[in-house]
C-alpha cells in the first residue's frame, strides 16, 4: 500500500473537532514521508512483509509530526510546508493539545506491531521519543549561549533529527527478521543521513528558495538558532567579521529583511555555504558505507539512491 494512502485512510472524523480537525490538517499536509518510508525499505530490504511495518511507519508519522506541531509553537514558526502552520491557523493551545493527541495515536497505532516484536520495538521507539526532548532542549538552551561548539551542535541534531530516522530503520528491519549487526548498521545509516539532512535544512534557510522549501527563509537567523551556517561563521571568522556578526544577531529592532541580507552577506564573506556542502557530503558517504554491510538487492539500491537525493534536496 501507498504510504500516503495508508496515512489518508486513518479516521480523524472524530469529536471534539476542535481536537481532531487540526491532526488531519497537518497529516494532510503532504511532507516527505522519509521516516515511513525507512521503515517500509528496512523490511523490504529483509524481505519482510510490509503489513507487518506499517503500523510501526504510520506510529513513526505521526509521532514526527506531533513533534513539529510542538516545534512550530516554540520556534514561533508561521509557514510549514507551504501552508500556516497550526498554532498560527488556530492558537497555541490547539497546537499542544492536537499535538499530545497525536503522540497517544502513534502510541496506539505502534500498539498493532506483532506481539513478538512489540517489547524490543516499543524500547527503541521510547528511547527516541526520550532522546527527541533531550535534542529540543539542548536546542532551546544553546539560543541563549554563545559558545555552544559543533560537536554539541552535532550532538543536538542527532538527537532532534537522526535518531528518528535511525529508530524507522531498525525498526523496519527487526521486524522482518534482521539480526543485531544489521539493524546496527541500519541505524548507522540513518544517523548519518539524518546529520546530512540537518546540515541541508540549515543551509537551505539561509539560500533555498521560500516556493520550493515550504517555509520562509531565514527563520534561524531571525532567532538566533545555532545553525551549522551560524557556529561555522562564528568559528572561522576573524575579530572584525564576529563582531559584525554578533551585532546583527544582537538587533532586535532591525527590519527582518535587512537583517537576514546583512548576515547572509557575512556567510558569503566566510564561504560558510562550501563548509555546508563538505559536511553534508562527508555524512552522506558516511551514510552509504555502511550499506556496504547489507544484502545487495532493490532496496539497498533506493537506500543509496534516497541518501544522494537528500543531500541535493531544495526543499
Amino acid at each position: 500500500m501507498d504510504i500516503n494512502q495508508a496515512i489518508a485512510q486513518l479516521d480523524w472524523q472524530k469529536e471534539p473537532r476542535g481536537l481532531y480537525e487540526p491532526i488531519a490538517y497537518t497529516l494532510a499536509s503532504g511532507g516527505k514521508r522519509l521516516r515511513p518510508t525507512l521503515a517500509l525499505l528496512g523490511t523490504e530490504l529483509f524481505g519482510g512483509k510490509e503489513e507487518e511495518v506499517l503500523p510501526a511507519a504510520l506510529a513513526l508519522e505521526v509521532f514526527h509530526n506531533f513533534t513539529l506541531l510542538h516545534d512550530d509553537v516554540m520556534d514561533r514558526a508561521d509557514v510549514r510546508r507551504g501552508r500556516a502552520t497550526v498554532h498560527v491557523k488556530w492558537n497555541d493551545n490547539t497546537a499542544i493539545l492536537s499535538g499530545d493527541q497525536m503522540m497517544i495515536e502513534a502510541y496506539k497505532l505502534l500498539g498493532q506491531v506483532k506481539e513478538d516484536k512489540l517489547p524490543q520495538v516499543l524500547r527503541w521507539f521510547n528511547q527516541m521519543a526520550t532522546e527527541i526532548c533531550e535534542g529540543q532542549q539542548y536546542d532551546v538552551d544553546y539560543e541563549s549561549r554563545e559558545d555552544v561548539r559543533m560537536a554539541e551542535y552535532t550532538e543536538m541534531i542527532r538527537l532532534k533529527t537522526s535518531v528518528l530516522l535511525g529508530n524507522a530503520l531498525q525498526t523496519g528491519a527487526y521486524i522482518a527478521g534482521a539480526d543485531q549487526e544489521s539493524t546496527a548498521h541500519l541505524y548507522n545509516y540513518g544517523i548519518h543521513l539524518g546529520l546530512a539532512f540537518q546540515i541541508q535544512d540549515d543551509l537551505l534557510d539561509v539560500y533555498g528558495d521560500e516556493k520550493t522549501f515550504g517555509k520562509a527563509i531565514g527563520g534561524d537567523i531571525l532567532c538566533g538558532k545555532k545553525s551549522f551556517m551560524l557556529l561555522t561563521a562564528l568559528h572561522t571568522a576573524d575579530a572584525q567579521t564576529k563582531e559584525e556578526l554578533k551585532y546583527w544577531l544582537a538587533r532586535r529592532d532591525a527590519e527582518p529583511k535587512e537583517k537576514i541580507r546583512a548576515v547572509t552577506a557575512l556567510y558569503d564573506r566566510l564561504d560558510v555555504r562550501s563548509e555546508a556542502e563538505k559536511a553534508i557530503r562527508e555524512h552522506t558517504d558516511a551514510a552509504i558505507n555502511e550499506l556496504s554491510y547489507l544484502p545487495a538487492n532493490a532496496a539497498r539500491e533506493q537506500l543509496q539512491a534516497l541518501a544522494e537525493k537528500l543531500a541535493n534536496r531544495s526543499n
